[in-house]
């Protein structure tokens, strides 16, 4: 929709994650589901903005040190169709969309019920360093410390137009914990990659790290999501069911024309360069730059001999 769209990332601190590890399905449900909530009842409040909003969810599990570090990622439509349908509502600002401190505290109160229920339900599992956490006693003073500090949500500066938001899905929907641009060097069983340092005073600052191959395994492998768990979800107007029909009355309100995702994309000729050159990037050599790989020859499947059975059946 002709729109800004606003970034909002939802994470939860270290003890918090420390159960996910062990309870990745349990709790990674939990945080799509008290994140969305939080976002959908807040901005539905008339003293916040009043309305309901249309947004897409994505799960990432890792910081830049490929550490555990379980968030979502959402993209959140600057404003929403008012309760009774007949009104598209403006956020009051173009860089400011729900107050971050409010939206903190409700999905730490959300999060934090969620979390107790599945554990009275017998949802959650411990083990190795968790297994007092079997102690009711001994998992409410591990949650104690999480009541009291500040949850962070952090809202990211909303993008342009639609045609930012397609070139983030391009880039980050579907990226995994380390992408081989920041693979820098395998030798004597220690592996070295590129990171950043959020934390420190030049967050931007490219910096290296070496590590024991095992660890760096260890490191990678904690981002395994569970068989079959949908990482990216769709929320309030964006929800599946209704899109079609939301998106129309949007448009409507809006006085915008119907976009299609195709005409943000380059042209059928500019499509075809930039699909030659990532053929190509991806055949370079990666040691001498130079060298291109050639396709020698496709080796068919391997058909294994299967003896016939005592039966005479083939």
């Amino acid at each position: 929709m002709p729109i800004p769209y606003f970034h909002v990332v939802f994470t939860v601190p270290p003890a918090i994650a420390a159960i996910a590890l062990q309870n990745k399905e349990t709790v990674y449900q939990i945080l799509f589901r008290t994140s969305a909530a939080a976002l959908l009842t807040l901005a539905g409040d008339p003293k916040h903005l009043g309305a309901t909003l249309g947004f897409f969810s994505i799960l990432h599990t890792w910081g830049q040190n490929l550490l555990f570090h379980p968030h979502v990622h959402c993209v959140v439509t600057g404003g929403g169709l008012s309760p009774d349908r007949q009104r598209w509502i403006a956020p009051r600002g173009k860089r400011f969309l729900l107050r971050v401190q409010a939206l903190g505290l409700l999905f730490r109160r959300l999060f934090l019920e969620a979390l107790e229920e599945a554990y009275l339900q017998g949802e959650l599992q411990f083990r190795g360093q968790l297994e007092d956490l079997r102690d009711p006693q001994a998992f409410g003073r591990h949650l104690a410390p999480a009541r009291k500090i500040k949850w962070v949500v952090y809202a990211k500066p909303p993008f342009g137009d639609p045609a930012h938001v397609i070139d983030y899905l391009g880039r980050y929907t579907h990226r995994v914990a380390l992408s081989n641009q920041r693979l820098l060097a395998l030798q004597n069983d220690q592996v070295t990659f590129q990171y950043k340092d959020y934390n420190s005073d030049d967050p931007q600052r490219s910096r290296q790290m070496t590590v024991p191959a095992e660890e760096f395994l260890r490191r990678f492998l904690l981002h395994v999501i569970p068989s079959g768990f949908q990482r990216i979800r769709h929320y309030g107007l964006f929800t599946n069911r209704y899109r079609a029909e939301n998106l129309a009355r949007c448009r409507a309100l809006l006085q915008g024309p119907i976009q299609p995702i195709s005409a943000l994309l380059p042209a059928h000729a500019q499509l075809q360069d930039v699909l030659a050159d990532l053929v190509e990037s991806a055949a370079r050599c990666p040691q001498c730059k130079q060298g291109v790989m050639v396709r020698v020859m496709v080796l068919p499947p391997i058909g294994w001999f299967r003896p016939p059975s005592s039966t005479g059946d083939s």
